[in-house]
């Protein structure tokens, strides 16, 4: 096995998020990004969703490092979990490393982890790999490509990426990437976020000049509401703040944590005096306000929520506030937006979202960045990644449509293994990969059995049926006593209750007459006879939970 080069992605595929990917030839692996995803609808209670490092586990003795694209949660965001499970170096530049040792402090894990800070242009030795960084542009600050250099030829990981010419950080490194493509690219593995979306990504820029004609005509409190890591758009507020003689404060946690990372490594410049404690904006005339948050995605707890919902301990929301959310809904969070816009209406603030007001461009490239990525690097294999499997099929016609042979594409899956030689690459056998839960403290305790339950209990409610029964003959001293939560409210349904009484008590006096003193059998039956009651009456069909004693 040591002349094959194993690419196994274990997220990001047929998923937005949860993006990581091992690379591993004979005794050496590497790990490209540790991202976290957010739990669907069905996954009641279920705080995140991290990917299944079995594998890794297995394998730690051949680990030589995790690499990371940017700081984004879906890149960085289970390193803590991870990293409890398989340790090694984490390699990545300043803010991003900035942004990790954050997590890890709060998991106790800094002292623990070895982490290297790296630039754009370094190359690192990895066992039998090679790692260039190439600077790319994207909605964070930092963000690289990986060059990566095997025994079978040198694979490009894009991570997550747009082509930007007037980026403050410098334009994506598209010499570097022509420069690869001539000494010849064994495989690319792209983004296919955008891949929809015809034509260019609009630039920063944009935003830059939207949100000035916003701030030049206000007169009232301004509160800007956008990603936190989002530097570039940070950067913008303070500069725009400043220019119309306005203070900034800031609210919400992981804005304030970012502030403080990207101050500390001089990727924000605030002018002198225009950053004031939240505290103090009560002291300010309106015209004077900015107002920086969170919550751009409707999460619960976040500041424009708080805000929004009377919860916020400094501010409240007064008529004529004007809120700017500058961002757009993250697929499946477009709901608990519309809560919050709602509410902010509601409270006489003026809302500027609509999509037409360009607050927002994405980080992601568009169909003509992709192709001139394509171009550029002339790979011999090209797989597509981070998208669902209708992104993943639509850059897979698209790198047709670029002349590329339709063998040479490949659709993976998670836990699928590419196997790599210098003349082929194929799909091969498969490795455990999936999901792990995250629910508060407890890592993997919630499986499909516990979200079953959930699930059942959510949409049906639940029943406990509790009796006494005497030790010495079976017979029932007291009961059955039934509880219900979540099903009917109990003193609006007495008919319903006292029913379900009779029916227990039945099933109860029949087991007697069968002479059944098996708890296990008594329990079934209850469940049984009232279950196939309570569906033909109620078309529901509740949890039911007996619960006996014996006295």
């Amino acid at each position: 096995m040591a002349d094959k080069l194993k690419i196994i992605p274990l997220g990001g595929l047929n998923e937005i998020g949860k993006n990581m990917t091992v690379l591993e030839y004979g005794k050496d692996m590497i790990v490209v990004d540790c991202g976290l995803g957010f739990p669907e609808d069905d996954m009641y209670g279920v705080d995140l969703v991290i990917p299944d490092v079995t594998y890794l586990a297995k394998n730690q003795n051949k680990l030589r490092g995790f690499f990371i694209t940017h700081g984004h949660e879906d890149h960085i965001g289970a390193l803590p979990y991870v990293l409890q499970a398989v340790n090694a170096p984490v390699h990545a530049t300043p803010l991003t490393l900035g942004l990790i040792k954050l997590k890890l402090e709060e998991h106790g894990l800094l002292e623990k982890t070895k982490m290297v800070t790296h630039h754009p242009g370094d190359v690192v030795k990895a066992g039998c790999f090679s790692i260039e960084f190439i600077h790319v542009n994207h909605s964070i600050a930092d963000a690289v490509s990986f060059a990566i250099r095997t025994p079978v030829g040198t694979v490009i990981m894009t991570g997550d990426f747009k082509i930007d010419p007037t980026a403050e950080d410098g334009m994506t490194d598209l010499g570097r990437f022509g420069m690869l493509g001539k000494e010849g690219v064994y495989a690319l593995l792209m983004d296919s976020t955008n891949v929809e979306r015809q034509g260019y990504t609009p630039s920063e820029s944009v935003v830059f000049n939207n949100l000035d004609r916003h701030f030049m005509r206000c007169r009232s409190r301004i509160i800007v509401t956008t990603f936190a890591s989002n530097m570039h758009r940070i950067q913008t507020v303070f500069s725009l703040a400043h220019r119309y003689g306005r203070k900034v404060a800031v609210t919400g946690r992981s804005m304030e944590n970012i502030l403080k990372v990207a101050t500390e490594l001089g990727y924000l410049n605030i002018p002198d005096g225009t950053l004031v404690d939240i505290n103090q904006i009560k002291s300010l005339p309106k015209d004077k306000i900015v107002i920086v948050s969170t919550g751009s995605q409707g999460e619960n707890m976040s500041a424009l929520y708080r805000m929004a919902f009377s919860g916020h301990k400094q501010i409240e929301i007064q008529p004529g506030d004007k809120i700017l959310i500058s961002a757009s809904a993250i697929p499946g969070n477009e709901k608990s937006v519309s809560r919050i816009i709602n509410e902010l209406y509601r409270k006489g603030a003026e809302v500027i979202y609509d999509r037409l007001e360009g607050l927002h461009v994405s980080g992601h490239a568009c169909q003509e960045e992709l192709k001139i990525i394509h171009a550029l690097t002339k790979p011999r294999y090209f797989i597509p990644v981070h998208g669902e499997q209708r992104h993943l099929q639509k850059h897979a016609a698209l790198a047709r449509e670029m002349g590329m042979n339709p063998k040479n594409i490949l659709v993976a899956d998670i836990g699928r293994v590419i196997d790599c030689t210098r003349k082929t690459c194929k799909l091969g056998d498969t490795v455990p990969a999936g999901k792990i839960l995250v629910d508060g403290t407890g890592v993997g305790d919630v499986g499909s059995v516990v979200l079953r339950d959930r699930k059942h209990l959510a949409q049906d409610g639940m029943i406990v049926v509790c009796v006494n029964l005497s030790s010495e003959d079976g017979s029932v001293l007291s009961g059955p006593d039934i509880i219900t939560r979540g099903f009917v409210y109990q003193k609006d349904n007495e008919d319903l209750m006292e029913a379900m009484r009779m029916i227990t008590s039945h099933a109860l006096d029949t087991c007697r007459a069968r002479r059944i003193s098996d708890w296990a059998t008594i329990k079934t039956t209850i469940k049984n006879d009232l279950g196939q009651f309570l569906f033909r009456n109620t078309k529901r069909n509740p949890m039911i939970l007996p619960v006996i004693m014996e006295i």
